[in-house]
């Protein structure tokens, strides 16, 4: 990076930083603080949902999924448009109805305090852990470039989020989410297109999509169904579709971005709006992924993504045996690229033949560079004790401050910082509403001014921007971010959501029967990942947690009657 990508990157941050301070500088009451006045139109609703969940992680992890597994994580967000219309039909007029800050107060009045309560707590646990890992990625980011701590750069950014989502709450959140959602999208599809501009002049358009296709990378539709299957069909339609239904219709992080609607019916359009765009926007991110996997065809990838780890591990008495290991890797991508050109010049003529014989050459030399790779994480592990190696999610950041140009390095840059403010910022000011409003409003200082509660706010935001700075350690030794930030939504949501239905749907059942069947869904769910972990993927958790506390409420319900009735 130069001086022009340093400029770039703050200008954009402060910018945004500024700018929501600045513009909700008046907010005064608990109302603002926390619904916005409630004068948000549906196409800001629907941009702020979205950057709520588009965090760092989405751009920086993403591409790297694509590059490794293809674009078949695609598969994850297929039931996402049937969720954002069974909420916008079934949910969203109960919260209006009954004029609630957060979703959990319509708990207490279908149930009790402590149903209320519980949902409140685990969601503050999985937004929590979730808003560290999203404060995590883009530390990596400053981290790699700059070579600090990581603790250093975690602070940083999450005192440039405090700076505004304490001043403004919910409305700075959706303001300078619109700037931010139009920096993240420009600045990648820029990236993109690069990508493919830095393909030989002789690799058309249609020779990069062909390419990929016969190296498995457009893998967008799997039928096969597995449990232990991450992503595929029946997963994204069915799994997903239970995780999306939980996560937008009970979790305070997206709840409160359509609780501030200027009418239902902006609410119920900014949710549809969501859910139309948001799978285009998946297909351009890991289709950018497959660009990138592309350029790498032609041009040699590092044994090692991360470059900053990779120099620590160089400095070390185990360099001559990685020098070694990069010289055979010299040689295997060689090899490799022979396979390609003719790869390449069989889809050129149409001969099928000559395709699969270069696909073979390739598959082999792939398995070599695979092995090599591998020796390489465990010398790196050997060199630099305690390092995390795994570096899939360093892919699409190497290839931006390699091969991108001054300036457009900084934007890229500021993509992923913006992203990753936008997404914190509605976690903080989600986990703030439920502290102030189901915690301490309800259940530790009942009778408090409006300046009070609004100072709570304030002071749960600044809290949870600390104890997130904490969890962002956590996400140290995850597989790949954009995995982990779904594995930890579902350990809670399938039990969360099952509160929410039988809440909507089984009007015979009493608190006592779904507290105790909550408890019982959670504790399986809990079950599944420590002892299940490689025989279930982990999207099923929410059907898993979902169907047994609908199941035991419904069975308990009869126990909780004759227990009403023998007295």
């Amino acid at each position: 990076m130069n001086l022009i990508d340093w400029i770039v990157l703050f200008g954009t941050l402060l910018f945004i930083v500024l700018y929501g301070a600045w513009r909700t500088k008046e907010t005064k009451n608990i109302e603002g603080y926390l619904k916005g006045d409630n004068n948000l139109k549906w196409w800001m609703i629907g941009i702020s949902i979205m950057a709520t969940q588009a965090s760092a992680v989405t751009f920086l992890s993403t591409p790297g999924q694509a590059m490794d597994d293809g674009m078949r994580f695609l598969q994850f967000y297929f039931g996402l448009p049937l969720a954002m219309v069974i909420i916008a039909v079934t949910m969203v007029p109960i919260y209006y109805r009954l004029k609630v800050y957060t979703a959990y107060e319509y708990l207490e009045t279908r149930f009790d305090l402590k149903t209320r309560t519980l949902a409140a707590i685990l969601f503050l646990i999985l937004r929590g852990l979730s808003a560290g890992i999203t404060l995590y990625a883009p530390s990596i980011v400053l981290s790699t470039i700059l070579g600090w701590n990581i603790v250093f750069t975690t602070v940083l950014i999450g005192m440039l989020v405090i700076v505004y989502s304490v001043s403004g709450g919910t409305k700075a959140v959706s303001l300078t989410q619109r700037q931010q959602m139009t920096i993240i999208m420009g600045g990648m599809i820029l990236a993109g297109i690069m990508a493919y501009n830095k393909l030989p002049a002789s690799i058309s358009f249609t020779d990069t999509v062909q390419l990929a296709g016969e190296l498995g990378k457009l893998n967008i539709i799997t039928t096969n169904f597995s449990l232990s299957d991450r992503f595929n069909i029946w997963s994204g339609l069915l799994a997903s579709t239970f995780l999306f239904l939980s996560y937008f219709g009970t979790d305070q992080s997206q709840v409160a971005r359509y609780l501030g609607g200027k009418s239902l019916t902006e609410s119920r359009m900014g949710l549809i709006f969501n859910g139309l765009l948001k799978i285009p926007m998946q297909f351009i991110i890991l289709f950018i992924g497959v660009l990138v996997f592309v350029f790498y065809l032609f041009n040699q990838p590092p044994v090692f993504h991360n470059q900053t780890l990779k120099g620590r591990a160089d400095q070390t008495v185990y360099a001559d045996s990685l020098a070694r290991m990069q010289a055979g890797y010299d040689q295997i991508f060689s090899m490799k690229q022979a396979a390609i050109l003719n790869l390449v010049s069989g889809i050129q003529s149409d001969n099928e033949v000559a395709i699969q014989a270069a696909k073979v050459d390739y598959n082999i030399a792939r398995k070599k560079e695979d092995s090599v790779r591998a020796v390489v994480k465990k010398i790196i592990a050997a060199a630099v004790p305690g390092a995390k190696t795994q570096d899939r999610d360093y892919m699409f950041l190497n290839f931006v401050l390699s091969y991108l140009p001054h300036g457009v390095i900084g934007l890229i840059l500021a993509v992923m910082f913006s992203a990753a403010m936008g997404s914190m910022a509605g976690e903080l000011n989600a986990l703030s509403s439920t502290t102030t409003v189901d915690i301490f409003k309800r259940s530790i200082k009942r009778a408090g001014s409006e300046r009070l509660y609004l100072n709570a706010s304030r002071g749960f935001t600044i809290m949870w921007a600390l104890l997130a700075m904490v969890f962002a350690m956590l996400a140290n030794q995850a597989e790949n971010l954009i995995q982990f930030v779904n594995i930890v939504g579902s350990l809670f949501y399938g039990t969360i959501l099952g509160i929410f239905l039988v809440a909507f749907y089984l009007k015979s059942v009493k608190s006592n029967a779904v507290f105790v069947a909550a408890i019982i869904g959670e504790a399986t769910v809990l079950a599944c990942y420590f002892f299940f972990y490689e025989e279930i993927a982990f999207l099923y958790y929410n059907i898993i947690g979902c169907v047994v506390v609908v199941v035991f409420a419904w069975v308990l319900r009869f126990l909780d009657n004759t227990k009403l009735s023998n007295q």
